[in-house]
């Protein structure tokens, strides 16, 4: 079996995409998971699978939270070694700085510079990104909230035909030890 986290885009955040966590887990273990945990009310929960597609892991439970719920809600699931690697891989000093002054942005497949080379570096400093496996790390020393880059980033025509969502960095490393093996 090998532990995973589903990342739930856009709930729970405002607006009327609302799931209980309670309910997430319920759903998770229907759908045959063990082990099952969900972290904060903003859309993870950890679950253990013998499936081993994480493509098909998402696609399966974004098509039960559409039949429960009645509305699509964007999933990508990863495995521990992936976090692990993702979180290990970050091109900032995590150790040095406030968590909510790093991110991570998930995609659902692979993005390269040439998506991003219109984006204008020196003209958000300090704030930075960098590019990693399927993943986005952005310096924003002022917060998310008050990101400008993040604003830039987030933009349709850069994410387009993706799925991209984005986690704080003590989310990222919480995430990592949920879906340690046990």
């Amino acid at each position: 079996m090998t532990r995973y986290a589903a990342l739930l885009r856009g709930i729970n955040v405002g607006g009327s995409k609302k799931i209980p966590m309670a309910d997430l887990r319920t759903l998770l273990e229907g759908l045959g998971h063990d082990g099952v945990r969900t972290y904060l009310q903003s859309g993870q929960a950890v679950f253990a699978s013998g499936h081993g597609d994480e493509d098909a892991l998402a696609a399966e439970l974004t098509r039960a939270i559409e039949k429960r719920y009645g509305f699509p809600v964007d999933v990508i699931v990863r495995d521990h070694a992936y976090l692990k690697a993702i979180a290990d891989a970050c091109p900032f000093p995590a150790a040095g700085l406030e968590p909510k002054q790093l991110h991570v942005t998930y995609f659902s497949a692979p993005v390269d510079e040439e998506r991003f080379a219109g984006v204008d570096r020196e003209a958000h400093l300090p704030e930075e990104f960098r590019l990693g496996d399927r993943a986005l790390y952005l310096y924003a020393p002022n917060g998310l909230g008050r990101s400008k880059l993040a604003d830039v980033l987030s933009r349709p025509r850069l994410t387009r035909g993706l799925i991209a969502t984005t986690r704080n960095w003590n989310t990222v490393r919480k995430l990592v030890e949920l879906t340690a093996p046990q």
